[in-house]
């Protein structure tokens, strides 16, 4: 197997480089302030590569395979977003080419590929835990508008954001998993309520989300009526696909191996520890090993085919390589991740006590833990292994 680049791909390489160097030279590298996402955001605009991974035909950039993995390591490697994120672009963007019409593709999409519009997704509820079929949210045909009555929970950015992609129940005969619609909700129409969730992080991104007798035009539907766990499942397969975290690992195992040169241990440092060294040098196997099978699973999407349950591979062990990741910064960091706090997040204690990354490391530490759950929980991905590989 030649798993060297061909000199078309090397020549990619080079333009990513020289365009991320253009605008985060090395003497200016990418943080996470407001004003290095904002002229980040606006470059890959300005450029055309907000959306790497959509078709043309949608106004992503038709890389190939390769091209994407490309793009992924480089931008990972200098700790750059690769796309400009959001829900609308990861999750709703393939659902809407895929089984929207032209007039929902024309209206959403550009505010998706600019992130004018900002999309949360309404998928949990209360009480269902991780059997999403069993939601209870109704939507009831009104002449041209569904009447929507329930309440969906840990709904990431709700707070902050313009529509909802939501999962309702319009029958209740029949399996679960019939009697779902795919319904596409403006956020600013009268009775819905957003109620704050604070995290373990200390930091308000979740929300939940009630609605009381909502309004929704009827031309806001994905699809047919009924048919949304079609769509639902598709959306997950991208979703899980995604939460592999591959790039935020490497970026933040770059950042732990340069943590263990700073760290001091009995007047050496943890480089030189052999525990702590065998520790990340096995994480960095997990993360390798996994990379190989996301390029695999990249080259099955390439040649038409459906990530499917590789896509639970891909989430399930992503997820516990990047809490292995953050749990190893907290070993890094010691009892200096005693005084977290909400106060040195948001800025009005701007007090650093001890090393520069302990602040933001612990707080992924927290909020990480979530991760075994979002965007199904580790049960739920070992049983749709179990049941579609081993035949369980």
């Amino acid at each position: 197997m030649d798993l060297g680049f061909s000199d078309a791909d090397l020549g990619f390489r080079a333009e990513v480089c020289d365009f991320i160097e253009e605008h985060f030279p090395p003497n200016h590298p990418y943080t996470d302030t407001p004003s290095d996402e904002l002229k980040w955001t606006k470059a890959l605009i300005d450029r055309g590569w907000s959306a790497y991974k959509l078709p043309a035909d949608f106004g992503g950039t038709g890389w190939t395979t390769t091209q994407k993995f490309v793009w992924e390591r480089e931008t990972a490697l200098r700790c750059l977003p690769p796309d400009i994120g959001g829900a609308g672009l990861h999750m709703l963007a393939p659902i809407l080419y895929g089984y929207g019409t032209d007039e929902q593709k024309s209206k959403y999409m550009p505010g998706i590929l600019t992130r004018e519009t900002e999309w949360c997704q309404g998928y949990s509820e209360p009480g269902s835990g991780s059997d999403l079929a069993s939601l209870n949210t109704k939507a009831v045909r009104e002449g041209d508008h569904y009447i929507v009555n329930g309440e969906k929970i840990w709904t990431s950015g709700a707070h902050k954001s313009d529509m909802m992609f939501c999962l309702t129940r319009t029958n209740s005969e029949g399996k679960k998993q019939q009697g779902i619609t795919f319904l596409l909700i403006d956020m600013k129409t009268p009775g819905i309520n957003v109620h704050p969730i604070i995290g373990l992080d200390l930091r308000h991104s979740l929300n939940r989300v009630t609605f009381d007798d909502v309004r929704v035009p009827i031309e806001n539907r994905i699809g047919d009526e009924n048919n949304g766990w079609t769509y639902a499942k598709g959306l997950l397969t991208h979703e899980r696909t995604g939460l592999a975290f591959i790039s935020l690992s490497l970026r933040k195992l770059a950042a732990l191996k340069r943590a263990m040169q700073e760290t001091r241990l009995d007047g050496s440092t943890l480089r030189d520890d052999p525990a702590f060294t065998a520790s990340v040098a096995a994480v960095e196997a997990d993360l390798t090993a996994l990379e190989f099978t996301e390029l695999r699973t990249l080259s099955e999407a390439a040649a038409g085919q459906s990530p499917g349950v590789q896509s639970s591979f891909l989430k399930l062990k992503g997820t516990h390589i990047v809490q292995r990741i953050t749990e190893l910064f907290v070993e890094c960091m010691a009892y200096y991740g005693f005084p977290y706090s909400a106060a040195l997040l948001d800025g009005s204690n701007s007090q650093t006590i001890g090393p520069e990354y302990a602040r933001e490391e612990m707080a992924l530490y927290m909020i990480g833990r979530s991760a075994s759950i979002a965007g199904g929980s580790d049960e739920v991905q070992r049983n749709i292994t179990a049941k579609h590989v081993l035949g369980l």
